[in-house]
């Protein structure tokens, strides 16, 4: 399954990087349709595909404990580089123990009132991560303080037990 998740990363990764002109699959599949509308006997269609977007998310004081990774860099700079410990929850959207642990989670940082905030990392969308981390089942959640990490636990945990995970942190 890693190899897969590997492999679609890599995927991934490929096209986007490619810079040549996407053309839409009607262009491709009918090239008499484009040379009809060349030569005025109807509507020119021309779609291309424009660069990937990128998901933004709110820097509010609300949004500001809990936060999605969005690349290697993102976790470098809000997880290493973190000056405050951090709780990261790898998870992935088709896991329903994370679905249990995820909210409990949040729920015991945003008690911390700061002194702890949360990354979520998707192990799907970022393979990379989960590999360096040696993560090979989900949920797993590790604390990291200073840019190493300190410790870690697989599954799902009860709130006090996830209380005392976290106090262990500050």
């Amino acid at each position: 399954m890693a190899q897969r998740l590997l492999l679609r990363r890599l995927v991934s990764l490929t096209f986007t990087k490619s810079s040549a002109p996407v053309r839409s699959r009607s262009s491709v599949v009918l090239p008499s349709l484009s040379s009809l509308s060349r030569h005025g006997t109807g509507p020119s269609i021309q779609h291309q595909a424009g660069p990937p977007t990128t998901r933004r998310f709110s820097k509010s004081p609300a949004c500001s404990v809990t936060f999605n990774i969005q690349d290697q860099l993102d976790f470098t700079d809000r997880v290493i580089n973190s000056k405050t410990p951090v709780v990261v929850d790898f998870h992935a959207s088709w896991c329903g123990p994370c679905r249990t642990l995820g909210p409990r989670l949040e729920k015991m940082v945003a008690k911390q009132e700061g002194k702890v905030i949360m990354a979520k990392v998707d192990i799907d969308d970022h393979t990379d991560l989960a590999i360096e981390y040696k993560v090979t089942v989900v949920p797993t959640v590790i604390a990291v303080k200073d840019g190493d990490v300190v410790d870690k636990f697989v599954g799902v945990k009860s709130e006090d037990e996830l209380e005392v995970f976290i106090k262990k942190l500050i």
